[in-house]
């Protein structure tokens, strides 16, 4: 058989408007998995823990499974793109997506739904890492950084839509609705992805060797100051997000005495300041370039932070907090957006692992950011932005002493 007759992959070149807008609503669609396995289920945790007969403990520990299942799945789906290519295994990430999901929903043991919320979040990560291998695939330079953009602008609605959509659900569905819905959406991306997403990545630069050569790759970014200063700067900027998210419900509802409608409209008005500031660097980065984008959005989140933790000291009212605060979280738009094209610039070999270290990274320091919000009294607003003020500060760090210096 001639092998030649296989399908050409997709290249930029190949790519009508309307075609890319498309791909764009695809890959954006794939990114959002992991606020949507997370958020949406988030409501239905106190009545999940009764139906299963457990307690609280354990069903936040479902949380966690599908959290850990997100970060590592990217180390494993990842290298596995650069191998396979990477529409063979989205394809099957998605349809075991799927079948995980509505297992959820019909399990009754809350050990089993512990186990496949692991499976979930393995599987969702495909998703995630291999969106951003097939944008380098396609794009590089200004594009890239544009195309990033475009995704966020899609992806940004995500953390604001899910929380909403799982809390609508439980008003007409238990909660076994909300992983029924959860496993439709991975049956929609499988017709979608099968249909509408050709391979991208063309066989002269897949990657052969197995484990070792992946272990080596790994060893080859990490080493890579100029890739890991800019994972790191977005890693922290990262877990700065997550430290808010942890701590802004008490500091807005419980000291200022808020309504948790009146806090879903902060945390909405935060959600669209990042995808404001992604759609600016996306703009800007032909004109002024990533790299002081970057530059610029480190500083404007450094000096935001510093502000913010003055503020909190002095016993500072609502109002100066939430504008600080939405300065905080709208740099990780920009910030995501620059970085993650930078960082995937010279990774057109390794795209896969280099999106699945991008995407470890993050949830391993937010993941560690978030816990340090309980440790303050939750009287005052100070804890939350220590850790906020202290993760911009490692943010920055990374930037000028990886980065930066190199660049020199």
């Amino acid at each position: 058989m001639n092998k030649s007759a296989s399908p050409s992959p997709l290249t930029a070149a190949g790519l009508t408007k309307s075609r890319r807008l498309w791909i764009a609503l695809i890959l954006g669609s794939l990114s959002a998995f992991a606020p949507l396995s997370i958020d949406m289920y988030l409501p239905a945790l106190p009545t999940l823990a009764e139906h299963l007969q457990t307690n609280a403990s354990l069903a936040q520990l479902s949380l966690t499974a599908c959290l850990l299942g997100l970060a590592f799945g990217q180390l494993i789906v990842g290298p596995l793109s650069d191998v396979k290519g990477r529409r063979t295994p989205l394809i099957i990430s998605l349809m075991l997506y799927a079948v995980s999901s509505l297992l959820c929903a019909l399990t009754g043991n809350i050990w089993m739904l512990i186990l496949l919320r692991f499976i979930q979040g393995v599987t969702g990560a495909a998703g995630i890492v291999i969106s951003r291998a097939v944008v380098r695939d396609l794009y590089s330079g200004h594009e890239l950084t544009r195309f990033f953009s475009l995704l966020m602008l899609i992806n940004g609605v995500a953390p604001i839509a899910a929380p909403i959509i799982g809390g609508l659900l439980l008003k007409f569905v238990p909660w076994q609705g909300v992983f029924i819905v959860l496993a439709a959406i991975g049956a929609i991306m499988f017709i979608m992805v099968l249909f509408g997403l050709p391979e991208t990545l063309s066989p002269e630069r897949k990657v052969s060797g197995g484990l070792g050569n992946t272990l080596r790759t790994f060893g080859r970014l990490i080493r890579d100051r100029a890739f890991i200063g800019f994972a790191l700067s977005q890693a922290f900027i990262t877990a700065a997000m997550f430290a808010y998210i942890a701590g802004s419900p008490f500091v807005v509802q419980d000291i200022f005495s808020v309504s948790a409608q009146g806090f879903s409209l902060f945390f909405a008005i935060n959600g669209v300041g990042i995808v404001i500031f992604a759609q600016l660097a996306g703009r800007l980065s032909g004109k002024y370039g990533e790299y002081r984008l970057l530059r610029i959005s480190l500083v404007i989140a450094f000096i935001a932070s510093l502000l913010l933790l003055v503020i909190a000291f002095a016993g500072g009212g609502l109002i100066p907090i939430a504008v600080m605060l939405f300065l905080v979280v709208s740099c990780v738009g920009s910030v995501g957006a620059t970085s993650t094209s930078l960082a995937m610039q010279s990774q057109g070999s390794s795209a896969g692992s280099a999106s699945a270290l991008l995407g470890l990274l993050p949830l391993l320091l937010g993941g560690a950011a978030s816990p340090l919000v309980g440790l303050g009294s939750g009287l005052t607003a100070v804890p939350m932005s220590l850790v906020i003020f202290g993760a911009e500060v490692l943010a920055v760090l990374s930037f000028v002493v990886l980065v930066r210096r190199q660049q020199q």
